[in-house]
């Protein structure tokens, strides 16, 4: 699995950074591209060429050329580019960067409430020649040399998100961006029930609920009555067993389904809890 932005490949990007932040990132794709990948903060996509399949447990997208994704933190199977001239933008933003354009803001966020919602993690926006511009405007920083690159890139980031707002014919995004300023946190078992079979730490886990992790150790135990660590184990390891009794895969297929990285790890787990192992398992 790929964690991105902190394990972009350095022979696949050309990134700008804010400070130490990655902010936007130039991809050209090697063809065919297939990778799971774990987005560490939220995300705008813009497609320059090409098409890509993006698809998760919720849904399936397919984007070309102007089409313009946000991906909330979260997790997604990247399927194989359908062409060889795949190229994108990826835009970072972490939730301060967000809070931030927000509260600056608020006279265009003034009719939203603060309830506790699950918004969706992908977003599909279709962007406008205007854009495309503005775009154009990005390119030669990847080249130029300035020593106000920082104050530069922090007003591209205002432009950016005005953008994506102009697109937002819905308000999904609109709703989305001001539950992150108004910190609210995702329903536990919705997490949950969501991610426990990706291979996620519990530090990712908490941040994607909007949680510290404190708070979602606490939370948890209170709700499931054990540690967030030994309850993901045990559901992991009950559903690779149904798998394999269903023969619904082998050994290493079922490993990878339930979120282990590690086969010989996997193993090892399952036989400590049900003192088989998997290959015996029917």
């Amino acid at each position: 699995m790929l964690r991105v932005p902190s394990e972009i490949p350095a022979h696949q990007f050309e990134s700008l950074k804010i400070q130490e932040t990655t902010f936007v990132a130039y991809r050209s794709d090697i063809y065919p591209s297939k990778n799971d990948v774990f987005f560490e903060e939220n995300a705008v996509i813009y497609v320059l060429e090409g098409d890509k399949i993006f698809s998760s447990s919720q849904s399936e997208v397919k984007v070309q050329k102007g089409d313009v994704l946000f991906i909330k933190r979260g997790y997604y199977l990247m399927s194989e580019s359908t062409n060889a001239a795949y190229r994108s933008l990826v835009f970072f933003f972490d939730d301060k960067i967000l809070k931030e354009f927000v509260g600056q803001n608020l006279e265009l966020f003034e009719s939203h409430g603060t309830e506790t919602i699950n918004s969706t993690l992908l977003l599909t926006l279709k962007s406008n020649e205007t854009f495309g511009k503005y775009v154009e405007s990005l390119l030669p920083y990847f080249k130029t040399k300035t020593k106000y690159l920082n104050q530069f890139l922090k007003l591209k980031v205002q432009e950016l998100l005005l953008h994506l707002l102009e697109f937002d014919k819905q308000n999904q995004l609109k709703d989305l961006l001001f539950s992150i300023y108004a910190g609210q946190k995702a329903d536990l078992e919705y997490i949950v029930n969501t991610f426990y079979q990706k291979p996620l730490s519990l530090n990712e886990l908490a941040r994607i609920s909007g949680r510290s992790l404190s708070s979602f150790k606490r939370e948890f135990l209170e709700k499931y009555g054990a540690s967030p660590g030994q309850w993901i184990k045990d559901k992991k390891l009950e559903q690779a067993a149904f798998l394999l009794k269903n023969n619904l895969g082998n050994v290493e297929q079922v490993a990878d389904m339930v979120g282990y990285e590690s086969v010989s790890h996997f193993i090892k787990t399952y036989k400590a809890k049900f003192g088989i192992t998997p290959h015996k398992t029917k």
